[in-house]
């Protein structure tokens, strides 16, 4: 496997056409220049020793050797062998609403943006575990497979909006058994959070739960929202331009729906914790996850990387050597080679 140490160092090629554009411009006033003294067959007479090929061969034994710098900068690296590295953790599944109602803003900035939040939050802390991510609205999809790639799932964490689930709704017990499948055989312990306002509208969320428990593996619940609940805003064009209403035109309000979510997280034996405008809950679910014990996770990676910039810069070492031996006069003892006259 290859990588590079320092890629930011490949912005230094965009000085090479920055470099050649000044290089033909150069040439040019120079042409002109000279014409101002006379035709290019008399000077060519007075100045027998002028070569006009030998300045385009030294700028690109320059132009070489500053690439070659900058792969050198770069640090090419090769990894010799995979080896498996053993950490002790469980395997985490966070189910995550992103129905429309996730947009009620009772908690600020809005119930998504502050589950999105507590949940790069929470895999910052994470050490050894693995995590992945569900999303639901009226269907449940895979956003994240499991993995000990926290950077990839902050990363899709930061993606997840109300529109990447087209059927409206609040699955969660759909999204409970895909959770519950996306373990796989594996034998760590394991846990569910499912972050939502609780609105099921798909009903047999506790006989997943109860499924899911006695697979052995553990339910959290977030709720997010007040018991007063908030309406749900409508946008377009990212410009808020009202809140949703029913057909008889009232403003829809969107409820947390406690009961619910108490229900799951008994059945499932976990707890259940309410998400406020000064705590999202995931801190008090995280203090409860590192109860439980930890087994070994073995993943593989990439070991032993070594440098290989060593070869660029003795490339670019010998491109300015050569330049030494390139003289802006004609070459006596190869006057005979067209190009170099």
């Amino acid at each position: 496997m290859f990588r590079f140490a320092h890629s930011v160092f490949f912005f230094a090629f965009l000085l090479i056409p920055l470099l050649s554009a000044l290089f033909i411009w150069f040439m040019i006033r120079r042409k002109k220049s000279m014409d101002l003294y006379g035709e290019y067959s008399l000077l060519k007479i007075l100045a027998p020793e002028y070569s006009t090929a030998k300045p385009i061969v030294k700028f690109v034994l320059y132009s070489l050797a500053l690439a070659a710098m900058i792969m050198a900068l770069a640090d090419l690296q090769s990894g010799s062998k995979i080896e498996k590295v053993k950490r002790k953790g469980i395997d985490l599944m966070i189910c995550l609403d992103v129905s429309n109602s996730m947009l009620a803003q009772d908690i600020r900035p809005c119930r998504l943006e502050r589950a999105k939040q507590a949940i790069s939050k929470l895999t910052d802390k994470l050490e050894g575990d693995r995590i992945g991510l569900i999303v639901f609205a009226g269907k449940a999809y895979t956003q994240l497979p499991i993995t000990t790639d926290y950077a990839a799932a902050k990363l899709f964490v930061n993606t997840v909006s109300t529109g990447m689930v087209p059927t409206q709704g609040t699955a969660i017990g759909e999204a409970i058994k895909l959770a519950a499948s996306s373990f796989g055989e594996s034998k760590h312990n394991k846990a569910i959070v499912l972050i939502t306002d609780g609105e099921d509208h798909e009903g047999q969320v506790l006989d997943q739960a109860e499924a899911a428990a006695k697979a052995g593996i553990i339910l959290y619940t977030i709720g997010m929202g007040l018991p007063e609940g908030a309406p749900i805003p409508v946008f377009q064009d990212d410009i808020q331009i009202g809140y949703k209403k029913d057909k008889d035109g009232n403003t829809i309000m969107s409820r947390l729906d406690e009961t619910t979510l108490k229900e799951i997280a008994n059945v499932g034996k976990g707890m259940y914790v309410r998400a406020s405008n000064s705590d999202a809950g995931l801190n008090t679910v995280f203090d409860d996850l590192e109860k439980i014990e930890k087994s070994d996770i073995e993943s593989k990676q990439f070991s032993d990387f070594e440098s290989r910039f060593q070869f660029f810069a003795a490339f670019a070492l010998l491109m300015l050597v050569l330049d030494l031996f390139v003289f802006e006069r004609k070459t006596k003892w190869i006057k005979n080679i067209k190009l170099f006259r």
